[in-house]
């Protein structure tokens, strides 16, 4: 642990306070309750004392000084004035001067109600301004990204957003431009903000220069109810402020959770909640009729489903999904295919993830705070800027603010490559040589003998998962087998979609219980048989036995929670396949989705804010989220749809609230022990906690293995990667962030390319175990040699999937040569 300040003794306003050596100023201020006024400050950004509204008088040996309290470290004996005349006097000049510009907006500005220099013209202005002169007026408002409007005469060049987009997200695509009263805050001239972070902009302005496209006039701070949750979109868990208006979720905000995002955002995270006000949303029970739907009443749905369910209980039916829901919602789906089914095939995955009890037993585990004090990190997963945003920032943090050393082990360029002290890339395949290497770090292996030498220098977080959806998982498990062999060294397994750590400690797994506790572990099993009664016995399929046993005939019926196998599973024929040749589907969904529109039965299901409950993010951190809208139509929670279903086949879940199950989660999961809600809502729990709290003998303690995988290679080898704005539904049904689907190419490395005939613009066909797509040719040189990168899920890729090798095949034209 990093060691704590010594204290030393200032006065404020007369009062003494024992604070840590080196704060700021105006922070310590803050911390013992004195709030000193700021626009410019943001405590994570570096101080750069612009706006003067901090303005403080501090006693010196020369009397006293007048200075800006976000630059000035606290010191022994220091004496800070807060509310002096002099003070009072400067920071009414300051807004004085800040206003002589600044336009008459307040009644149509979008930070109307909840302006800093609202508040402060009010608390610390000088009540009227002496000046009358024109204020400068500049074409408003100019659309500098696909989000994000900006409004020049508004700004008060508190450099806020460029420090954010320089210092915090490596995008400075907004910089000043010009000098004295001309200064303004543009974007670089050619190119857009594209930033995948562009909405914090936005939340940190402390005035409305620049507002989010989707915000703009639909609402008052005033009109506002809101409630704190946490972001769906991925497995970080960043904490959020959703805000309705009028019963709709109107905005998103980021709420400064130090354990996780520190109030930053990714502009998937903040924008994609429109998918829940999508008028394409499923508010009604669907039954096939012909090829298509006709709507039904719930009674006759649900009969329809547990006749069905009720003729094939077993073993020959399995159920897919939960990594979209609550941790009470997949406890009880779980629960239901266990008690009620009788069935051991059960997967949350989609077989893109990693070993489930890599996942959920990994020792000693990171968390994201080990970051802040790591020396070395090593990142061997996907591309953080693409799969996981937010925990891409902690990471870029790491690197650049608080000097830890990063590697990255990659098959082409990541966000984070500018500020990696080594990169390696190699050909996908190639891995286990590549870790041999690592490993070994023999003098004159180049890159391998300095990221070794960096390795050996602790603290070291390890972020292991899959580079991409043709990544053995296995090689996830060996590079975390190797973190075992470091000094002092912390593993957190990377896996991008929402709450799969939540439903896998759920039980949403073949190989475990809810809680973490194996299916093998006697002690674990007879303490929920003792519960529930007896459930099925052995290791179930995965998802990718689950749909080969579809196909095969072996497995008859399958239950969805909110998946889209067709869309999401690595290889999209066996998918459909599946599928299609299942006796019967039921699909509990908040659309008709490639995948829910060949079930036989859709059932309406809540969605994100319509419900409460926890969530589980990837370094085992459990936080509450809670219901701010209603469901739509006839949309009903996930456990109380399932309650029914269980009553009409005879049984009963027990799922009368999701307080009730969260109750019996924490009396049936050993690692969720003593986690109620009420510890969640109030206090340090309102960060979440690292579970399990407390030690238990069936909890896994995992230690994972280096499987002695070969290396495998081809002349061309399939890198099928993710990308943040992909076709799944949250995107596709968000028109605000929709559009900013990437296009569809397939990228070569220049030899390749040049060896192949295939020139940058020109169309090819990719041909894989999977399918065959034609796609416009890229060059990126920072692929290995010999490798394709494909993005998948876009409507152009969709029919890929995995492949061991692709062949590419230009198209020529009519007329070319």
């Amino acid at each position: 642990m990093a060691e704590q300040p010594e204290a030393v003794t200032i006065t404020i306003d007369g009062v003494a306070h024992e604070v840590p050596a080196g704060q700021l100023v105006i922070a310590a201020a803050q911390a013992k309750g004195t709030y000193v006024p700021r626009f410019c400050w943001h405590p994570r950004m570096k101080p750069v004392g612009m706006c003067r509204m901090c303005l403080v008088e501090i006693d010196t040996p020369r009397g006293k000084m007048l200075t800006t309290s976000c630059t000035t470290p606290v010191a022994d004996g220091m004496a800070i004035d807060t509310e002096s005349e002099v003070v009072q006097k400067a920071q009414e000049g300051i807004l004085e001067f800040l206003l002589i510009n600044h336009p008459l907006d307040c009644p149509v500005c979008d930070r109307g109600g909840e302006c800093p220099l609202q508040d402060q013209t009010v608390a610390y202005g000088p009540g009227e301004s002496r000046f009358v002169e024109e204020k400068r007026h500049y074409e408003k408002p100019i659309e500098i990204s696909d989000l994000v409007l900006l409004d020049r005469e508004r700004c008060i060049l508190c450099a806020r957003c460029t420090r954010f987009s320089d210092e915090i997200s490596g995008d400075p695509l907004i910089e000043f431009k010009d000098r004295g009263s001309h200064t303004q805050v543009i974007t670089v001239p050619g190119e857009p903000f594209v930033s995948y972070f562009s909405g914090n902009t936005v939340q940190i302005c402390p005035v409305g220069a620049l507002t989010a496209k989707p915000y703009r006039f639909r609402a008052r701070p005033w009109d506002l109810e809101a409630v704190e949750s946490v972001s769906p979109v991925d497995s970080f868990g960043s904490k959020v402020s959703v805000q309705s208006s009028q019963n709709e979720i109107v905005r998103i905000n980021g709420i400064d959770n130090d354990a996780t995002n520190q109030s930053w955002l990714s502009d998937k995270d903040r924008f994609s909640f429109q998918y829940l006000q999508s008028a394409e949303r499923v508010t009604e029970p669907l039954i096939r009729d012909g090829d298509g739907f006709r709507t039904a009443s719930w009674g006759e749905a649900l009969e329809l489903v547990s006749e069905q369910l009720s003729a094939l209980i077993g073993t020959e039916i399995a159920g897919l999904g939960g990594a979209r829901n609550t941790n009470e919602e997949v406890f009880a789906f779980q629960k239901f295919l266990r008690t009620e089914i009788v069935t051991p095939h059960l997967d949350a995955q989609l077989d893109d993830g990693l070993d489930h009890e890599l996942m959920a037993g990994i020792s000693p585990r990171a968390t994201v705070n080990d970051l802040e004090k790591a020396r070395t990190v090593l990142l061997w997963a996907g591309d953080l800027k693409e799969e996981l945003p937010v925990l891409y920032l902690r990471v870029r943090r790491a690197a650049t603010a608080l000097g830890a050393k990063l590697i990255v082990v990659h098959p082409r360029a990541t966000g984070l490559d500018d500020v990696a002290a080594l990169k390696i890339t190699y050909k996908p395949g190639e891995g286990p040589d590549v870790l041999r290497k690592l490993a070994a770090g023999a003098v004159g292996e180049g890159d391998f003998h300095a990221a070794r030498q960096l390795l050996d220098d602790g603290p070291v977080v390890v972020l292991c998962g899959r580079t991409g959806l043709t990544e053995d998982p296995r090689l996830a498990e060996a590079v975390a087998a190797f973190a075992a062999t470091l000094p002092d060294a912390t593993v957190m397994p990377v896996v991008r979609r929402g709450n799969v750590f939540g439903a896998i400690d759920m039980g949403m797994a073949p190989t475990l219980l809810p809680g973490r506790v194996p299916t093998t572990n006697a002690a674990g099993r007879t303490a929920v048989e003792n519960r529930w009664g007896p459930i099925p016995e052995g290791i179930g399929y995965d998802a990718a036995g689950i749909l080969e046993a579809l196909v095969a005939g072996e497995l008859k019926a399958l239950a969805m929670l909110g998946v889209d196998p067709v869309r999401d599973f690595p290889r999209p024929r066996l998918a459909r396949a599946a599928l299609e040749a299942a006796e019967f589907v039921v699909a509990f969904d908040l659309f008709l989705s490639h995948s829910s529109r060949l079930a036989d039965v859709v059932l309406p299901v809540a969605g994100f804010a319509e419900v409460e409950g926890t969530v589980t993010n990837l370094e085992g951190r459990v936080q509450k989220v809670n219901r701010l809208t209603p469901r739509p139509g006839q949309a009903r929670p996930v456990w109380s749809v399932l309650e029914d279903l269980a009553r009409r086949m005879g049984g009963e879940l027990g799922a009368l609230s999701a307080e009730a199950l969260s109750k019996e989660i924490a009396a049936v999961a050993p690692a969720y022990r003593g986690v109620t809600w009420d510890l969640l809502d109030w206090g340090e729990g309102r960060e979440g906690v690292v579970v399990p709290l407390a030690e238990g003998e069936q909890v896994l303690a995992y230690e994972p293995v280096d499987a002695g995988l070969r290396a495998t290679t081809s002349r061309l080898t399939l890198h099928l990667g993710r990308v943040l704005y992909d076709d799944g539904m949250m995107t596709r049904m968000s028109p605000a962030i929709a559009g900013l689907m990437p296009d569809a190419r397939v990228y070569l490395h220049p030899r390749d390319a040049g060896s192949l005939a295939a020139g940058s613009g020109q169309t090819a066909e990719v041909a894989g175990d999977e399918g065959t797509v034609t796609l416009e040719v890229g060059i990126d040189p920072t692929l290995a040699v010999g490798t394709v990168y494909v993005p998948f899920n876009l409507p152009a890729t969709a029919d890929l999937g995995v492949s061991d090798a692709v062949k590419i095949t230009p198209l020529r034209t009519e007329g070319e040569a």
